[in-house]
């Protein structure tokens, strides 16, 4: 199959005379990354040719974005890197940088081998752990709020004076699209850079916007980019165009250079021109003119490198193209081989980098806790925090209103005081940047703990942690790990205050992401407990965990009876593994299996239970991913009866898995469940209309204990 962009190049070769044969400096540097523009169009070309002998799987090429190897090459390969999806040049010349030949990396990748070094066959990406290429997926712009983190953190650690992953004077670099940048994702994250650094704190942060002028098949107003980010405040701009390499890398380097001095975020803007259509099965006779696609060949960046090398003397015509012929077969063969390769083969083997557990391990690093006296929940987390503080000299806490306020409940109040404005620290008001600059910092070396202030709050941001977040490990095979543990106030029940976006029941975003834990702690000492399990699962294993706080028992005091202090505990004296739950009492007729809220009023309606006469043991699943699968089935098969009580909403909600897992499980009893109604939640009273309360737990309990078990 005969590409038009591969004749039109090798037709307007043979039409250049050759030029002069001056003495020139330019000839190596320019030479080396015409070898790396080289490499990134044949790597195209041989994506489609595989692609349609049923050989190659991802056909999003770099055509006509080649000028960015000249932005490769202005940097250092020990500055980080989060690469747009367009952007093969860069990594080849990066990797040249390192004295190696990248494209073996991404033909392997296209063609979904084991063996490529940084996905091992799971996708196509532009990454690896020596070129400090973090690598990024396809998802639409969901990569800048990490960069934003990678950049605060190269100098948070050197403030800390704790290890990075990263020189203390590198700088960030994050390439992205022109369609891209009209994200809300793209213009939070650069927001939040500007803003963070009008403030004069450190953001060594360069965004590459690399315009192309089209979005698959919606064009980018002509100029837009340039008014959009060309006068902003904060945000030094540069603009420079792909089609001459030698301009590109000076603007790149004056760029670079200016990120590197002030330590402040800057934009390039490059122009650039998409050939060869969005991806391999895109028709763009069928949205763009031929007039159009012409104009497009004759700005192709290969051309304007021939050209300059050309005119210098450096190169004839005929030199040119038989460079270009050999890079041809040198990745044809490459191809050939990478074909050949073993691809992933079972689930096993896809799956091997998600969670990585290593409880023992884990286990080591818990510290004890110190203190003895009865707390509430919210001074439980709160104490924990500040021994953490104490135990990890690289964590930080960080999120709306959490360190001079102390948080809107008081959880983390006095934190700051104790750790220091460089550890405890409040963001904008941004869920997306909060998570990101916890990614960030976790790739980078440091130990996050991020609070999203509400959980409903955390709907618009929840891409970061699927999207970002869960994929970093499995698409680079373990080598980029996230360490972090994001704290999130949620739940239903709060009284005098509340409505939908402070009640908010709904955690099905979270359950189905892959390698996700979820901790949904209710007593104080789980809370400690947990918590603690969770750092060090982190530091361990770069474990992402959410950590659900029910909102409604911060503090809450009792449990029964009024002064009972039945709801307060004092510091956990055993370790809490992940996956495993609680059980109270041991009931024979009924088995309450519950979670956060639930676990309160499934205790008290249990003591109403036995009142009437009925033995109910409550087992409280502390862990909503990966389910206590074992208490569970345990405490199931003790009575035959189970009863899944379970605040979150009927569709959608915990209690779906809970059922689902006792099937699997083998549970041959009855199983019933109560659930919250498919609904937001009303303000004041009403909310009880739709919200799991007792009465509802105790009426499901007396049916189901009428049923007899199966045998």
């Amino acid at each position: 199959m005969t590409e038009q962009v591969d004749e039109h190049f090798v037709e307007a070769l043979k039409a250049l005379s050759p030029g002069r044969r001056p003495a020139t400096t330019l000839g190596p540097q320019l030479l080396e990354m015409f070898e790396a523009q080289l490499g990134s169009r044949h790597v195209d070309l041989a994506a489609r040719e595989f692609r349609a002998r049923g050989l190659g799987y991802y056909t999003i090429g770099s055509s006509g974005h080649e000028g960015n190897a000249a932005v490769a090459a202005a940097l250092r390969p020990t500055d980080p890197a989060l690469l747009h999806y367009r952007s093969g040049a860069f990594y080849l010349q990066r990797m040249a940088q390192l004295g190696r030949n990248g494209l073996r990396d991404v033909l392997l990748g296209m063609m979904a081998a084991t063996d490529e070094p940084i996905a091992g066959g799971r996708h196509k990406v532009f990454g690896h752990h020596d070129a400090a290429i973090i690598p990024q997926t396809s998802t639409i712009a969901s990569h800048l709020p990490r960069a934003l983190g990678v950049a605060f953190a190269i100098e948070r650690a050197r403030k800390l004076g704790v290890p990075s992953a990263w020189p203390d004077d590198a700088i960030t670099v994050c390439s992205f699209g022109d369609a891209s940048a009209n994200h809300s994702t793209a213009a939070g994250a650069i927001n939040a850079a500007v803003y963070t650094a009008y403030q004069g704190l450190p953001v060594p942060l360069l965004f590459v916007c690399e315009d192309n002028g089209i979005g698959i098949s919606v064009p980018t107003p002509r100029g837009w980019i340039a008014a959009a980010y060309g006068s902003r405040e904060g945000l030094r701009y540069f603009q420079a165009s792909g089609f001459d390499l030698v301009q590109t890398r000076e603007v790149a380097m004056a760029a670079a250079e200016h990120v590197r001095r002030h330590r402040k975020p800057a934009f390039l803007h490059l122009s650039t021109v998409r050939l060869m259509g969005h991806a391999g099965s895109d028709a763009e006779v069928a949205y763009r003119s031929t007039s159009d696609i012409a104009a497009g060949l004759a700005r192709d960046p290969l051309l304007g490198t021939a050209e300059t090398l050309i005119a210098a003397g450096v190169l004839t015509p005929a030199e040119v193209l038989d460079r270009y012929e050999a890079k041809r077969a040198e990745v044809h063969r490459l191809a050939t081989e990478a074909s050949e390769r073993p691809q992933l083969d079972s689930a096993k083997a896809v799956m091997a980098p998600l969670a990585p557990r290593r409880p023992a391990r884990v286990e080591a690093r818990i510290d004890k806790l110190s203190w003895t006296e009865p707390l509430t929940f919210a001074q439980s987390v709160n104490r924990t925090l500040a021994q953490l503080l104490d135990q990890y000299p690289s964590l930080c806490v960080f999120g709306e209103d959490v360190a001079r306020k102390g948080g809107v409940y008081g959880v983390t109040r006095g934190l700051q005081k104790r750790a220091g404005a460089g550890r405890v620290f409040d963001t904008l008001l941004d869920e997306q940047s909060i998570l990101g600059l916890g990614l960030g910092l976790g790739v980078s070396g440091l130990l996050p703990i991020p609070e999203i202030q509400y959980l409903a709050y955390l709907h618009n941001a929840a891409d970061q942690l699927r999207g970002e977040g869960a994929s970093l490990p499995f698409f680079s095979n373990g080598q980029y790990r996230n360490p972090m543990v994001v704290r999130i106030a949620g739940y239903g029940y709060q009284k005098g205050f509340g409505g939908h976006f402070h009640n908010d029941n709904a955690i099905a975003a979270l359950r189905d992401i892959p390698g996700l834990v979820i901790a949904s702690p209710s007593r104080p000492d789980d809370a400690a407990a947990m918590l603690r399990t969770c750092v060090a699962a982190a530091d361990v294993d770069g474990t992402l965990s959410v950590f659900l706080e029910p909102i409604a028992l911060y503090h809450t005091r009792d449990l029964h009876d009024d002064g009972d202090g039945g709801w307060l505990a004092p510091a956990p004296s055993e370790h809490v593994p992940i996956g495993r739950g609680r059980a109270y009492g041991d009931g024979t007729d009924l088995t309450l299996a519950t979670f956060g809220n639930g676990v309160r009023m499934s205790l008290r309606v249990a003591r109403r239970l036995a009142a009437e006469g009925v033995a109910a043991r409550v087992l409280d699943l502390r862990w909503l991913a990966p389910l206590p699968l074992d208490d569970l089935l345990r405490e199931a098969a003790a009575t035959g009866r189970v009863l899944v009580v379970d605040e979150t909403r009927r569709t959608g909600g915990v209690s779906e898995g809970v059922i689902a897992a006792l099937s699997d499980g083998g549970f041959t009893g009855i199983v019933h469940r109560v659930a919250s109604e498919d609904s937001f939640i009303p303000l004041g009273e009403a909310a009880r209309t739709v919200l799991l309360s007792e009465e509802s737990i105790h009426d499901a309990a007396i049916s189901l204990t009428s049923q007899q078990p199966h045998p």
